[in-house]
């Protein structure tokens, strides 16, 4: 029970001291004159991914990589079925942009790499130095391109006239002191639930632990979506799951020294194609049309529940484990395949009868 107010309680603390963080970072960042764009698409993804970056880093030092890796591979997966689900079924996201359009194929790209480098068994320090390297280019190109599209100054709902240095620093200071309390009460309580059930710590960081630290982004792309701007919500999912992997993956493998970041064989197998495969199925639903209607939303909801299910389901009914895994790979991988064929195929008929 003490170890469930601590997850309880640390994702509070996560989640406030994530919020004073957004605002501090974000009110400094129009103070030294960074682009609307640019403070959307890193300094909001970044303020919204800090509750997973501490939790990951102290768990890397602790020896817990499971936790580190699972919390990174469990929000993105949470990220793309959850975050972007709910704000799709609140009001329908309509992207217009191309921000969406150029970072998804990065983001895609990205998630693909790191499932390389896992394959092994480990995320080398090497290999996070190449995620850093990646995320610092991405970083440069996102402000040199900056100026081809800028978000209007309501967008992130803040009046330039009525910020100062000193409350945003104040802000910024207090957020980041916030964030390692509340993950070390998070990670200390995770891990002690996941020895006392005998749950490994890999099903605790892929499903309590990352959408606990997912909360932010959550809230920022629902509250986005309620005031039609489908373009911050998904470009905060789509910048905060880069973040999740280039800074916050990339950081603990560097940070781990010569041994690396120890990566679960099942983590290898199941969860991180899933995370690539999560992010390849929005391809055909941002390019078709550019709406994330609220159907799109409900499934991709439900198949969040279908993978919460197949997490829980070797620990609670073991027999019914591999009769779930079988279910999901000859029916419901097929049905969102073919769903997504017949979507774009709709597309592309009616864009070519427009043409015509």
């Amino acid at each position: 029970m003490l170890s469930v107010v601590e997850i309880v309680v640390g994702i509070l603390l996560l989640f406030g001291g994530g919020e004073l963080f957004v605002q501090g970072s974000v009110a400094l960042a129009l103070l030294l004159g960074i682009p609307q764009l640019v403070i959307g698409l890193t300094v909001v993804a970044l303020g919204t991914s800090t509750p997973e970056l501490f939790v990951s880093l102290l768990s890397t030092f602790q020896g817990s990589d499971d936790l580190a890796v699972s919390n990174v591979v469990g929000s993105n997966i949470f990220n793309m079925m959850v975050v972007l689900g709910c704000s799709a079924v609140i009001l329908p996201l309509r992207v217009q942009s191309r921000l969406v359009r150029r970072d998804v194929p990065i983001l895609l790209a990205v998630s693909m790499a790191v499932w390389g480098m896992a394959s092994a068994g480990r995320v080398t320090w090497q290999a996070g130095v190449a995620l850093l390297v990646a995320l610092v280019i991405n970083t440069i190109w996102e402000i040199r391109t900056s100026r081809e599209a800028k978000l209007s100054d309501d967008d992130l709902d803040l009046d330039e006239s009525n910020i100062s240095l000193k409350p945003a620093l104040i802000k910024l200071v207090a957020g980041l002191a916030v964030l390692v309390w509340g993950s070390q009460i998070l990670v200390k309580g995770a891990t002690a639930i996941a020895l006392g059930l005998g749950v490994s710590e890999t099903v605790i960081g892929l499903t309590i632990v990352s959408a606990g630290t997912s909360m932010p982004e959550l809230v920022t792309s629902i509250v986005a979506a309620l005031r039609g701007k489908g373009d911050l919500a998904i470009g905060n999912v789509v910048g905060s799951n880069l973040m999740n992997q280039m800074l916050i993956l990339g950081g603990c493998a560097f940070l781990s020294g010569s041994q690396g970041l120890t990566v679960d064989p099942t983590m290898i197998q199941r969860d991180l194609p899933i995370m690539v495969a999560t992010t390849l199925a929005c391809l055909p639903i941002f390019w078709t049309g550019g709406v994330i209607t609220r159907r799109e939303g409900g499934i991709l909801l439900g198949l969040y529940g279908l993978f919460l299910l197949e997490q829980v389901m070797p620990y609670v009914k073991p027999a019914l484990s591999e009769p779930l895994q079988w279910f999901t790979l000859l029916v419901v991988v097929p049905a969102v395949v073919l769903l997504l064929v017949v979507q774009s195929a709709g597309y592309w008929r009616s864009e070519k009868r427009l043409r015509a």
